[in-house]
C-alpha cells in the first residue's frame, strides 16, 4: 500500500471555495466506490492550511482522484490562490493497528 501526502495553504479568502471544490472531488471519488482508494482531506488550526491522505492499495487506484473531472477543476482554481505551494510526500506501509483495506 502506498500513501500520499499533500499540504499547501491557501489564501484566507480562497478558504470555503477551496473547501468546496474538495467536497466536489470527495463526491466523485465516493461514486467511484473504489475499495482500494481511501481520501481524506484535513485543515489546520490556522483554518487555511489543508493536507490531502491518500491511500492507495493498487496501481490504479493511485491514479483515480487525479483523473477526475472534479479534480482537474480543484487543481486549476487552487494554482491561482496559493500562499504556500503543494508539498507531496509519498510513503509505504510499515505497520498499522487496524486493517486498513
Amino acid at each position: 500500500m502506498k500513501v500520499t501526502r499533500v499540504q499547501y495553504t491557501v489564501r484566507a479568502d480562497f478558504v470555503e471555495e477551496n473547501k468546496k471544490n474538495i467536497d466536489a472531488v470527495m463526491r466523485e471519488v465516493r461514486a467511484q466506490n473504489n475499495p482500494d482508494v481511501r481520501y481524506a482531506v484535513y485543515v489546520h488550526d490556522d483554518g487555511k492550511t489543508f493536507m490531502h491522505l491518500a491511500l492507495h492499495n493498487s496501481a490504479d487506484a493511485e491514479r483515480l482522484p487525479t483523473s477526475l473531472d472534479a479534480f482537474r477543476h480543484f487543481q486549476s482554481r487552487l494554482k491561482e490562490h496559493l500562499e504556500i505551494a503543494p508539498k507531496v510526500e509519498k510513503f509505504a506501509l510499515v505497520a498499522s493497528s487496524s486493517p486498513i483495506f
